[in-house]
């Protein structure tokens, strides 16, 4: 977690797996070298793993963006092809090194590590946010935007409520197994009531769901063998108390449910008894609810997400083989977005995600796809059905790997859960072996033959060259980072400056982006100095780096609105009507890829009605004020409620009389 980059939890934790990576895999292979022997095992997962990774390369050969299938989505990272890759180098690397006897030492580092996430958010939960000390040196909240309110619902390290939600859903059942198993269970008893506290205090539904269907195998478990609840009964019993007494005590965050239980809702019916109190009661509710209504107007996030599935599915019915190309959401939600979502409060926020890792995959990687990641799941978890019958930890990790699907089904995988997504079936694998591997007898000799020196050499250099360009790629962001903020307050001289050492250290299309509207607006202000060339010059260079960005990602919208923006502001440079043509052209395409996007029509009536302000020939003033209405009636077609679109239509009407 770092404040500097861009995005300060995902970003920084890709980067750490692709450090990580690089080093396991450099050790790894110099083994390798060193033992003169190849050292991959064969696992009961090959051929689900083989047939998912193809069907991810096909489908960021095809893709509508090879960078970001490659690279993942530039804001959420995890997802991209490279980052699937690495998973399954760690994983292989796992099953290959890693010997039995370590994976207890494994499991109880992962709760150690998931107890320090809950003790760091645990204050921002009471308004001392140590995230805030880290960052500004003060021990509050007030480093947080709206967005995050850490004192309603709980994030820590993580970035997300639900996204800590599931990691510590993941963590729970891994406690939950040293707390039935082991004789001296207290201290497991206190970490399954912190997490779940944790789990709470995000407020995230589907990691509380999780949890709840996790138990499903140890419930099935006891019913199959009923000897053993009297064994583990006591446990159970203390345990499932705590629990109760904690949902009563910290609510669950859902409104019905907590209704439910609260016990002041059943003392209000006892002393409701008159017919004109409940009438009273249900009108004072529906004015309260009208008033909360009216004053936040904020769509519930599962209608949301209904929404967003429905285009999802569209998509997985309009590209069924290998859809539009991994980690490509963002640009192809675009294609079918449904005309509801612009009723929601959530109408203009961008959905890089399908908010359902299952219809990500169908979106993005087709049929095809999502056929071979549920071959994936389904494998592993018929592997530990076989296997959980008489094992308590095969149970307990099989409660862990559903709680993923779960979280994974109302969300989306991060790389805190895609790490144990991989790493489970590794452990797994490891608890199957029969017996621990002897120690290799073929010693290596201080004495290196020529190809040993090669090779040896050859990985070096690979090495150092991947960890250099981890670091730049961080660098990169830390510049694009600092050139955001610069452009987001209209310094765009220095914000060039940023974007232009960001470019230089990594090729990234949003870069370059962000660049050419940059440069556009440093030549408006510079158009003093159009004299002297000095504009020109800008504007030629705005215009490369937008032309860049759009042969990068085609179908990217939002390029496409910068390219109209750019020409625009050329257009006040200039006074020539042929930018306003240019911005146009821009729209149409837009309007094309994102036929449901009300803020495309908006700009094209306003450009229609700027070139009825500049033209001369009355028939074609007439035309332009025609095409005005006509695109402003298309955008109050797709949000009635667009209060822009209804204050323009305002100024038309009043304007042309």
């Amino acid at each position: 977690m770092v404040s500097v980059t861009s995005e300060l939890f995902e970003f920084n934790k890709m980067l750490f797996i692709y450090f990580v990576s690089i080093l396991i895999s450099f050790l790894w292979i110099l083994k390798m070298i060193l033992l003169k022997k190849i050292i991959i095992k064969k696992t009961y997962f090959d051929i689900p793993i083989i047939i998912f990774l193809l069907s991810e390369i096909l489908s960021t050969i095809f893709s509508i963006d090879r960078h970001t299938s490659l690279f993942g989505y530039y804001g959420r990272f995890n997802g991209g092809l490279i980052s699937i890759i690495v998973y399954l180098i760690l994983f292989y690397a796992f099953v290959s090194n890693i010997k039995k006897e370590s994976l207890m030492t494994v499991l109880k580092t992962s709760l150690i590590a998931s107890l320090l996430v809950i003790l760091w958010g645990l204050p921002g939960k009471l308004g001392y946010d140590l995230s805030c000390f880290l960052f500004l040196g003060q021990l509050n909240n007030n480093c947080w935007t709206d967005q995050f309110r850490p004192f309603e619902r709980m994030f820590s390290t993580l970035g997300q409520p639900n996204w800590l939600g599931a990691y510590l859903a993941i963590n729970f059942f891994i406690a939950f197994y040293f707390f039935i198993s082991q004789e001296k269970y207290k201290k497991y008893f206190i970490y399954l009531v912190l997490t779940f506290s944790a789990i709470l205090f995000t407020r995230s539904r589907s990691a509380l769901a999780a949890v709840i269907v996790g138990f499903t195998p140890f419930i099935v478990y006891l019913i199959i063998n009923k000897n053993k609840l009297k064994i583990f009964f006591n446990k159970l019993k203390y345990l499932g108390l705590a629990l109760v007494i904690l949902v009563l005590f910290f609510k669950t965050g859902i409104g019905k449910v907590d209704k439910l239980i609260d016990p002041k809702t059943y003392l209000n019916l006892i002393r409701v008894n008159k017919k004109q109190d409940t009438q009273k009661a249900a009108t004072v509710s529906a004015v309260k609810q009208n008033i909360t209504e009216a004053t936040t107007n904020v769509t519930e996030s599962f209608d949301i997400r209904k929404i967003v599935w429905k285009g999802a599915i569209e998509l997985g019915k309009r590209y069924p083989v290998l859809g539009t190309g991994v980690e490509t959401f963002a640009y192809s939600y675009y294609f079918v977005r449904p005309v509801a979502h612009n009723l929601t409060s959530e109408w203009d926020y961008l959905y890089n995600k399908a908010h359902n890792e299952f219809l990500n995959y169908l979106a993005t990687t087709g049929f095809i796809g999502l056929l071979s990641y549920v071959l994936m799941i389904g494998t592993v978890c018929f592997f530990l059905i076989k296997k959980s019958k008489n094992n308590l930890l095969h149970l307990c990790l099989f409660g862990s790997y559903i709680t993923i699907s779960v979280t994974n089904f109302f969300g989306f995988s991060t790389t805190t859960v895609n790490l144990f997504f991989y790493l489970i079936p590794a452990i797994v694998i490891l608890l199957n072996q029969t017996e621990s591997e002897p120690e290799e007898e073929n010693k290596t000799s201080l004495k290196l033959t020529s190809i040993q020196k090669i090779l040896t050499a050859f990985l070096s250099i690979v090495g150092l060259y991947l960890i250099s360009s981890v670091v730049r790629y961080w660098l990169a962001d830390i510049n694009y980072a600092q050139g955001d903020k610069y452009y987001k307050s209209g310094y765009y001289q220095a914000s060039a400056q940023y974007f232009q050492t960001a470019l230089n250290l990594r090729n990234e299309h949003v870069y370059e982006d962000k660049m050419a509207y940059s440069l556009a607006n440093l030549a408006s202000s510079d158009s003093a100095n159009k004299e002297n060339g000095q504009a020109d010059k800008i504007m030629k260079l705005a215009q490369y780096y937008n032309e860049k960005s759009i042969n990068a990602s085609p179908k990217n919208i939002l390029y496409w609105k910068t390219r109209a923006k750019i020409y625009y502001v050329f257009f006040l440079i200039t006074s020539d009507q042929k930018q306003i043509n240019t911005s146009l052209e821009a729209l149409s395409y837009a309007a094309k890829i994102a036929p449901t996007d009300p803020k495309i029509p908006l700009f094209q009536s306003q450009f229609y009605a700027l070139m009825a302000d500049e033209e001369k020939n009355l028939l074609k003033k007439e035309q332009y004020k025609n095409l005005a209405f006509e695109e402003i009636n298309k955008t109050l077609e797709l949000k009635p409620n667009y209060e822009d679109a209804l204050t323009f239509k305002s100024q038309l009407e009043k304007k042309y009389k």
